[in-house]
């Protein structure tokens, strides 16, 4: 049976297999170590039975309550190829947007590429939408042009007039996010 349990720092040395896909943003090893001692409870891996890694989410809460922008914010979801369609990506998201009712957020938001459409269509069917185009937000590699982002999010209980969904007419640049 998976079990669900808090990334510790130990995982950092056995992800590989989860971060290899092309599309999951891989950082060093400090930006983790800042995720994991500033917001512990938004970095949760699953684990298979044998000890394996079957993917993470790393996330945080940030924004300010006095203009109801508190949130959780997802900052990676990733499942290994071989242990994708299994709902993990969506019992990880689940855990991460419990997690951000609890702290009091307005919503939870992410980023995904534009080209991504397997993830764009996951995260609808889990009741996202796209709240703004953020230009050029992905750097890309090998000469290729930057790639957009969609900005997708999901109103949490607090929002009861769900005014943090309520998509932004025009594009942005990533300066102008705050």
């Amino acid at each position: 049976m998976t079990s669900l349990r808090a990334f510790t720092c130990d995982d950092l040395f056995r992800f590989n297999n989860i971060n290899l896909d092309p599309l999951t943003e891989t950082y060093g090893i400090p930006f983790y170590l800042q995720y994991l001692a500033h917001w512990p409870e938004y970095f949760i891996v699953a684990e298979a039975p044998g000890g394996e890694l079957m993917g993470y989410i790393m996330g945080k809460a940030e924004g300010s309550v006095a203009r109801e922008e508190w949130h959780g914010h997802v900052t990676a979801l990733s499942v290994a190829p071989e242990f994708r369609r299994l709902g993990l990506a969506a019992k990880l998201m689940e855990l991460l947007e419990e997690i951000s009712e609890r702290k009091g957020g307005f919503f939870v938001d992410l980023f995904v590429r534009v080209s991504n459409q397997v993830a764009v269509n996951m995260y609808k069917q889990l009741g996202y939408s796209v709240y703004r185009t953020v230009i050029e937000y992905y750097s890309a590699s090998n000469g290729e042009p930057d790639e957009d982002a969609y900005d997708m999010r999901k109103a949490l209980s607090r929002d009861t007039e769900k005014k943090s969904i309520i998509p932004l007419p025009h594009p942005v640049r990533p300066e102008d996010i705050e």
